[in-house]
């Protein structure tokens, strides 16, 4: 339909057209009046055409889309589904489930299939109920977001309501109904199971320490009495003997321990079966431990008393395998004491407070971590080549709160730990110019306000003499002080952020031309392994391209390569998923011609989550059904869902759209004025006109 030109537009555009018509074919032609009439008709379409082209018009077109109600049938394939669900029930609930979709299709609607492992599945008979853990708030604030703005009619659920990840569907909101379909079984069945194991992570080689394991149980008589074995590659070490009182259903074993060498260990912690029990999967418990030599020595120095000293040693004393040790002028002498790694708070100082400590790491070269706040003489900090110079205004300072870099690899932060950075309070840093030297990697950023910006706050310098590391703030003490009020006094994104630090500074300063290391001191089965990698040349310049092969050998000595490149953004290199286990790994690289090597050690730890609870929690199914205004059903109860789901009266949704094109656009237009324009001309010239 044309808009844009009134009928008043539309005769004057004929009326431009009749005249120049007129004009052109009222004198005498050699042709017939036929034909002159024909010639004047075709000359008064086009010129009028080309008038009413010139007053911009526009066709306007109406779609109309309808879109059918969706019904998502969101399933829990986690493996305790079919370890607990009795085989004909759970055959039952996907053959009713493809029975609903069937009859929800007949009906009108759309129905499409999620589940855990996967985002889309062809049929729910078609299902394998074998992802390691249970997401339900992730499988349904998923479909919630993939469907937002559509027209979902509901979700039905299957499930047997055991969430072992993420956070707790209950408590979060949903806006769509759910329709919960309870599978699994409530009854209590005779089962030992080995829910955790409480054990320190590092140990000091020629050191005793215990491994606490923590037994449940039901189903079994008074008197019940279960084995418990600690093993090593096979070798059984202690044996327990644990009776099970009944009326209860924990209880606690001791296994005490001798560290022996030094490296990551894997201790095996298993309860022999007892009569009757209904799974064994459940019964065996890894222990991971690192076993290092001795303490580190940590020299926490600082020119004044100040709260960041007590927060530092508040999170160096959650680590036993670091030693504290305290430098205060007038209060704290530094005697001949030796030490690993120091803290400088504020030193260098403007009042020159602290030099014979700077001496000492300078003179040992020991590693040193820089914390800058307002008593720092940056003159002389920047000429330590700690990895950054800074240039302050004044006395100016900005506001900022810590934002992880990406690219830094040398250690990762974990989801919880980004959630606690972002409550922390503003701390003040120096303002004025910040710049990262040659060789030096940024692990944290600033963010003023709500903008995220590029200037450092907690640097790594890697020179091939020292390793150095500098915090640009002194404010950190809040930091810690508003995690502990919020999380229980429990401030671990703060503690594991210096520790980390100190364990970072605390490695073999890097002569290696090839580095190449684990992002992370364990990983769990269901996790992505990854790793870091760095090439050097001679002189100790980062370099990239080079191919790196790296070889994991796991404790059956079967052997798995993989070959990669270093980038300069930094990037890990992903292995993918492993198997449980201790793995020893070697990298190779030619650089420069020579062949340079690199070995480790990286732990993989096996979690059955899965397997720890045999016991469906349909109270957390009705929860979520009733708090979106439907109930809980069971597999028998399937058809009596696809009725109340067609009562329920969802009704497909119709869109319009509108769309406006403009008629001078239109192609074909073109080649019709061509062809009009070209049959007038070849007519005039072969009736004999000009």
């Amino acid at each position: 339909m044309i808009l844009s030109a009134s009928p008043w537009f539309i005769g004057l555009c004929l009326l431009v057209g009749a005249g120049y018509a007129a004009l052109l074919y009222s004198a005498q032609a050699p042709w017939s009046r036929a034909v002159n009439y024909a010639l004047a008709a075709v000359r008064l379409a086009v010129v009028s055409f080309l008038c009413f082209l010139l007053l911009s018009p526009f066709l306007k077109s109406t779609t109309t889309t309808t879109e059918k109600p969706t019904v998502v049938l969101a399933l829990d394939d986690s493996r305790s589904v079919e370890l607990f669900t009795p085989p004909a029930v759970l055959t039952e609930a996907t053959a009713g489930l493809t029975r609903l979709a069937a009859t929800l299709r007949g009906q009108g609607f759309e129905v499409e299939t999620r589940t855990l492992a996967a985002s889309r599945a062809a049929r729910p008979d078609s299902v394998r109920f074998g992802a390691p853990a249970t997401d339900l708030d992730g499988l349904l604030a998923g479909i919630g977001e993939t469907f937002q703005g559509r027209n979902l009619a509901g979700v039905v659920l299957l499930s047997d309501g055991l969430v072992n990840q993420g956070q707790a569907p209950q408590f979060a909101e949903y806006r769509f109904p759910i329709y919960a379909v309870g599978v699994g079984d409530t009854i209590p069945k005779k089962d030992l199971s080995l829910p955790a194991l409480t054990y320190n992570r590092v140990a000091f080689s020629g050191n005793q320490f215990p491994i606490e394991v923590e037994l449940a149980y039901a189903g079994f008589a008074a008197g019940t009495t279960a084995t418990v074995q600690l093993r090593e590659k096979g070798r059984v070490l202690q044996t327990r003997r644990v009776a099970l009182p009944a009326g209860q259903r924990r209880t606690k074993t001791t296994f005490l321990v001798t560290a022996t060498g030094t490296g990551k260990r894997r201790y095996e912690v298993v309860a022999a079966p007892l009569p009757g029990e209904f799974t064994r999967l459940n019964n065996q418990k890894f222990a991971y431990l690192d076993v290092v030599k001795g303490k580190l020595r940590v020299l926490l120095a600082a020119a004044a008393p100040h709260p960041d000293l007590k927060a530092l040693r508040a999170a160096i004393r959650q680590n036993d395998n670091f030693d504290l040790i305290t430098y205060l002028p007038g209060i704290s002498p530094l005697k001949n004491q030796d030490f690993d790694v120091a803290i400088l708070h504020q030193l260098p100082a403007r009042s020159g407070l602290g030099s014979e400590v700077l001496a000492q790491v300078t003179a040992r070269r020991a590693p040193a971590l820089y914390v800058l706040g307002p008593q720092s003489d940056f003159g002389a900090y920047n000429r330590l080549g700690a990895g950054l110079t800074v240039t302050p205004r004044g006395s100016q300072t900005d506001d900022v709160t810590p934002v992880p870099n990406p690219a830094f690899s040398r250690f990762t932060f974990e989801d919880d730990a980004l959630r606690r950075f972002a409550a922390y309070p503003p701390a003040p840093v120096p303002f004025g110019e910040a710049r990262l030297n040659d060789g030096a990697e940024a692990a944290l950023w600033q963010q003023v306000g709500r903008v995220k910006t590029q200037k450092p706050l907690l640097v790594f310098g890697w020179s091939p003499a020292q390793r150095q590391a500098t915090l640009l703030t002194d404010g950190s003490w809040q930091w810690r002080l508003q995690e502990a009020v919020e999380h229980d006094d429990r401030p671990e994104a703060y503690d594991r952020l210096v520790l980390r630090t100190l364990q970072l500074l605390t490695q073999n300063a890097n002569r290696k031309r090839l580095d190449v290391y684990p992002t992370q001191d364990a990983f769990n089965t269901p996790d992505d392994v990854t790793f870091g990698a760095e090439t050097y040349n001679a002189i100790f310049e980062r370099v990239y391209g080079a191919p790196v092969t790296l070889t994991l050998t796991d404790e059956q000595q079967k052997t798995r390569s993989f070959t990669f490149a270093p980038t300069p953004d930094g990037a890990p290199v992903h292995l993918g998923q492993l198997p449980a286990g201790l793995y020893r790994y070697e990298a190779r690289a030619t650089l420069g011609g020579q062949l340079q090597q690199d070995r480790g050690e990286v732990l993989v730890q096996e979690q059955e989550l899965e397997a720890l609870q045999s016991r469906a929690d349909h109270n957390l199914l009705a929860q979520l059904a009733r708090r979106s205004g439907q109930r809980l059903y069971f597999p028998p109860q399937l058809d009596q869902l696809a009725q109340d789901i067609a009562r329920a009266g969802y009704k497909p949704v119709i869109y319009e759209q509108e769309e406006l094109k403009d008629l001078i656009n239109l192609k074909w237009l073109f080649f019709l004025l061509l062809a009009l324009m070209t049959v007038e001309w070849a007519t005039r010239k072969y009736s004999g006109g000009v």
